[in-house]
């Protein structure tokens, strides 16, 4: 038995999609039901592909409107660090249990995720039935390498023991809170077990003049001369990096993931150069950063934002097409983030990842996981136009009517089952942290 869709659109024209076992089995304009097929008649809405969060602290829903009005480190330092040091698992679980609520409501079916008790996290995906790329933060500014190691190992052992729809990640937090040692241990534990390492870099100028004092050397080089820069690593924000070193991260086959909405709420002071990392090859997502400090899971509405920012900082609306920045959100640009084959991206391609032989990696055919989302077809923002010019520009994550995750219908006109109790459950643990 599958799920089929009838009367969807797909690039202008009305098709069917039939999945199986997870997957889509077919996908065109002849494709219809089967016997004891579960049915969605589409009735015209426009088919399209999930959104890829490449970067967040899903749990921090706990944490949303708290301390919101500070700069990124005494945030950290007088907020948030001192909470997470009385975070249990259930804490975690029903933080990421209402992330999850909200991610499937606007449209993200993959996310990947830095934070405490990872096993929590996994649970709670798990049950939400979304897929995640999951590491627990890796911190030894307090001298103690040798517990954090150990710590390491435990969060990927427990991590492994999920299904296809978790992957473990190793997730040390940042150059300026994890050693030298540390970083190289990563480093060298990643490349043995062939796990993606993802970290902060580059978010703060100040965490750049640090560096250069510190080690004479930029943040990327400095990342790269202890074996952190490889097709594995995922580098969230990358607001200072310079050519140099985008080439370098184009060279070495990372991934960077702008989150334009979090660094404007903490006034970081730039956005990620997208011109120069496109003309470099560097692979690019988008994401959200935690709820904490954005504070929505929207990509939708961040994917505006990151448009625009890039138009403004440059001065130049055709830096940054809609389908292009369509194709950021959706993680085709950027394919390790859909724990996919890695590709490189050709810069002659306008930003698009190619894969061996020339294919470009594409999201709805036969073949590939049955995730997808239905759109509102009544909705206004999308009654005029070009769909992906309306996609990015007008649209919000109340325009999805559907979305599905390996052939599972996790939301049908716009409801999430069981939402209620999720919202209850995170209030209570929120003000069990003093927080709500």
């Amino acid at each position: 038995m599958g799920l089929t869709v009838e009367n969807a659109i797909l690039d202008g024209e009305t098709v069917g999609l039939r999945c199986v076992d997870g997957t889509i089995a077919a996908l065109g304009p002849h494709v219809a039901a089967e016997p004891g097929d579960q049915t969605i008649e589409a009735a015209g809405a426009p088919l399209v592909s999930p959104l890829v969060n490449g970067h967040t602290h899903a749990a921090m829903t706990l944490f949303r409107g708290f301390g919101g009005d500070l700069p990124l480190m005494r945030w950290l330092q007088e907020v948030v660090w001192p909470v997470e040091a009385k975070l249990e698992p259930d804490d975690v679980y029903w933080g990421v249990r209402l992330a999850c609520a909200e991610m499937i409501r606007t449209g993200t079916t993959r996310f990947w995720d830095m934070y405490w008790h990872p096993g929590a996290t996994a649970r709670a995906v798990s049950d939400a039935w979304l897929r995640a790329t999951i590491g627990g933060p890796l911190f030894d500014a307090d001298g103690k390498t040798a517990a954090m190691q150990e710590k390491a190992l435990e969060n990927l052992a427990e991590l492994g023991e999920f299904g296809s729809g978790i992957e473990s990640a190793l997730a040390p937090h940042a150059i300026y809170t994890v050693s030298e040692g540390l970083l190289r241990w990563t480093a060298e534990l990643a490349a043995e077990r062939d796990i993606a390492v993802q970290i902060h870099l580059s978010e703060t100028e100040q965490e750049v003049s640090d560096c250069l004092d510190q080690h004479s050397l930029r943040p990327a080089v400095y990342l790269d001369r202890l074996g952190m820069l490889t097709e594995r690593t995922v580098l969230a924000h990358g607001v200072w990096l310079d050519r140099a070193e985008l080439e370098l991260i184009a060279e070495r086959g990372c991934t960077v993931v702008a989150n334009p909405v979090a660094n404007m709420k903490l006034a970081v002071g730039g956005v990620l150069p997208y011109p120069a990392a496109r003309e470099a090859g560097v692979a690019v997502g988008l994401g959200t950063d935690g709820p904490g400090s954005n504070d929505s899971l929207d990509l939708f509405s961040d994917l505006k934002t990151f448009a625009l920012s890039q138009r403004h900082a440059t001065g130049d609306p055709t830096v940054l097409p809609a389908e292009e920045a369509w194709r950021v959100a959706t993680g085709a640009a950027a394919p390790r983030l859909m724990n996919g084959e890695v590709q490189r991206v050709d810069p002659l391609a306008g930003g698009q990842s190619v894969a061996p032989g020339g294919a470009r990696p594409g999201g709805l055919h036969a073949g590939a996981p049955a995730d997808f989302l239905l759109l509102r077809s009544s909705s206004p923002e999308l009654s005029l136009g070009d769909l992906h010019s309306d996609l990015v520009y007008a649209a919000s994550g109340s325009i999805v009517d559907t979305t599905v995750v390996a052939g599972r219908v996790l939301m049908r006109g716009g409801e999430v089952p069981g939402v209620e109790e999720i919202v209850g459950r995170a209030v209570e643990r929120s003000r069990r942290l003093g927080i709500g």
